[in-house]
């Protein structure tokens, strides 16, 4: 609890004690008239202060509907009335509302704080000779810097010396550490368990992971909902269209009666009840718990507009490699003409080794160094297609069945299981395929079936592999519907195609890997980036970014995101129900303000309450 907090409590105690002390002295004294409104005057002041004077300056700056103006104009009301004890229990029990909303609110900030906690506060480099510790933003690229055991992984880089485990659990909420050695990638936010590594810094701190994901979560509460927007819009009208309401009912009705103080008690009692606290307050708090309670599960959602459409998602679009398949490729199968086996991977590890995709590495990693280094010369890559190059002389092109059909050779083999076929031509000439074998993740399946019962209605994958490997994918998985061989602009176009096609209430997701992913993910109503830790192409282009490289983890975020909106939806229809409730009978004299009290502050807590409840998360 905060020391605002701390003694906004004491307050409330303070002033319900000099409250209880007020009612027992104007029944066992006789007090006159000023006596008692004195003994009331106290507490009422000491817990009113600070809305009186929040009501003032709002009406001198112009903003007049809020909620002070509505609690000041309803208990300075009483007052005028000699209604003391209501008086002081408008401001008393509007206090207690306060509370429970800033004790509720602070609840959920440190939902989102526990992962603030990876902002790293120093770093240790070696300047002359010694370990000093200084700030992570002074450190360039190109430094080393040393993590002791026990100390968070301030900067992004590459261990050139030591092995360690690093507990990534702050970023991915997996418990499990990862190891880290020699030639190992390690991202900020980590904390080094064992052993002491030095660190040779790859980004500045700026372009940081951690950096990038503190940034995110902080602007999170900046894109707001459908439902935060109609709240924020209902209450802006709602607001003076109630204060003139009660203006009418005390005016209109005692010009025919005469009784003016009947009328203007019921009128108040109807200001009272009208405070739109519960909703204004509850909705917002329940997206803001949502989204904590996904950072902690290790979902980063950049905005309750985002958690909002996802449970509105009934079409989701999935890249293959890396995200339906683990994307770690291995040499399966090698079948060479006029040349063994060892030739051909050699062959194509010398043109691969100017790749960076996952293929190209397994080949490089299946070769065995040759004997004679290659001469390679005049490297182009062909999006989509593969590698070209000149080795030896020789024109050495490098790739899928539609690089081959380029160049006229048709009639190729074909793999088997799930793998992809890799062609090799030397000078045109058919030289031999290397098939390159991708396993399915063991939590595809379930992850499908589950959306399923969440809603989804229909599975769609785009990949660029080939037709074969990607229908074995899809009958595998139950993906209803597949496009193959696809280059990076026309899964953008498939993506449009889609979009187009869609109920326009029905929402569509993409979900890709992240690195290669990124114009997809920002074309849908949801981008999704998986296993994206570390990377900076899913951190910018993703709605959503899930830190674990787990397809399980979306189930967990469509089950946030319709817990979450199932308490929005019972706080609107709740206090709302109980409002216009209440306001007809405030206006018809059945109901007085004690129940008015109840009918703002009583539905403000339980709606508070309520949205609590969308910060746990069971799944």
């Amino acid at each position: 609890m905060s020391k605002k907090q701390k003694k906004g409590l004491y307050r409330i105690i303070v002033t319900a004690i000099l409250y209880g002390i007020a009612i027992y002295s104007s029944h066992a004294f006789a007090l006159n008239t000023w006596q008692t409104m004195l003994v009331y005057l106290i507490p009422y002041l000491l817990i009113s202060y600070d809305v009186l004077i929040k009501s003032a300056e709002n009406i001198f700056h112009g903003e007049v509907f809020d909620e002070n103006f509505l609690m000041s104009l309803a208990s300075i009301g009483a007052i005028a009335l000699k209604e003391y004890p209501e008086a002081v229990a408008v401001m008393l029990f509007y206090q207690v509302g306060e509370w429970f909303q800033s004790y509720a609110v602070d609840r959920s900030r440190k939902s989102i704080a526990s992962l603030m906690d990876i902002r790293p506060d120093y770093a240790n480099i070696e300047i002359n000779g010694k370990i000093e510790e200084v700030d992570p933003e002074e450190v360039k690229v190109g430094d080393v810097i040393v993590i002791n055991p026990g100390e968070r992984v301030p900067l992004d880089g590459t261990v050139i010396k030591g092995t360690s485990f690093l507990d990534t659990s702050a970023l991915t909420g997996e418990s499990v550490p990862r190891s880290a050695k020699e030639g190992s990638e390690v991202i900020s936010g980590c904390i080094n368990q064992s052993g002491v590594l030095y660190v040779k810094v790859s980004k500045p701190y700026v372009d940081s992971t951690v950096a990038k994901i503190l940034d995110l979560v902080e602007n999170a509460s900046n894109k707001k909902s459908r439902s935060e927007q109609f709240i924020t819009r209902f209450a802006r009208i709602y607001t003076p269209v109630v204060v003139f309401l009660a203006l009418a009912l005390a005016i209109i009705p005692s010009l025919f009666d005469g009784q003016w103080n009947v009328w203007v008690y019921r009128s108040l009692s109807f200001l009272v009840t009208s405070c739109p606290c519960a909703l204004v307050i509850s909705v917002p708090l329940s997206f803001f718990g949502g989204i904590g309670g996904a950072s902690r599960k290790g979902i980063l959602v950049k905005g309750s507009n985002y958690l909002q459409m996802l449970s509105e998602v009934k079409t989701i679009v999935f890249d293959k490699t890396g995200t339906l398949t683990k994307g770690n490729f291995q040499v399966t199968n090698v079948l060479p003409v006029d040349m063994n086996s060892e030739q051909l991977l050699q062959l194509a590890a010398s043109v691969e080794a100017y790749s960076t995709h996952p293929i190209a590495l397994s080949i490089q990693k299946a070769a065995q160094k040759p004997t004679k280094p290659f001469d390679v010369l005049d490297v182009q890559e062909v999006a989509g297609h593969g590698m070209k190059a000149k080795v030896d002389g020789k024109e050495v092109m490098i790739g899928n069945e539609k690089m081959m059909r380029s160049i006229g050779l048709e009639s190729l083999p074909q793999g088997d299981g799930f793998g992809t076929c890799v062609y090799v031509c030397v000078e045109k000439k058919y030289a031999g395929m290397i098939e390159i074998a991708d396993e399915v993740k063991e939590d595809s399946k379930v992850a499908i079936d589950l959306l399923r019962n969440y809603g989804v209605k229909k599975f769609i994958m785009l990949t660029g592999d080939s037709e074969s490997v990607a229908q074995k994918v899809a009958d595998h998985l139950g993906i209803d519907e597949y496009h193959a061989s696809l280059l990076p602009a026309q899964k953008v176009e498939y993506l449009d195609q889609i979009l187009d096609q869609r109920d326009p209430k029905e929402k569509v997701a993409f979900v890709g890997d992240g690195i290669n992913d990124a114009p997809v993910l920002t074309q849908t109503d949801v981008g999704i980036a998986m296993g994206a830790l570390g990377s900076d192409a899913a951190i910018e282009a993703a709605d959503i970014v899930l830190m674990e490289d787990q397809l399980s983890q979306i189930v967990t975020a469509m089950k946030i995101s319709k817990k979450t909106l199932s308490i929005v939806y019972q706080n609107i229809i709740f206090a709302l129900g109980i409002k216009i409730l209440v306001l007809i009978f405030a206006a018809l004299g059945i109901t007085n303000m004690w129940v008015a009290v109840f009918a703002d502050v009583g539905v403000a807590i339980l709606a508070i309450l309520n949205a609590m409840r969308a910060m746990k998360v069971d799944a």
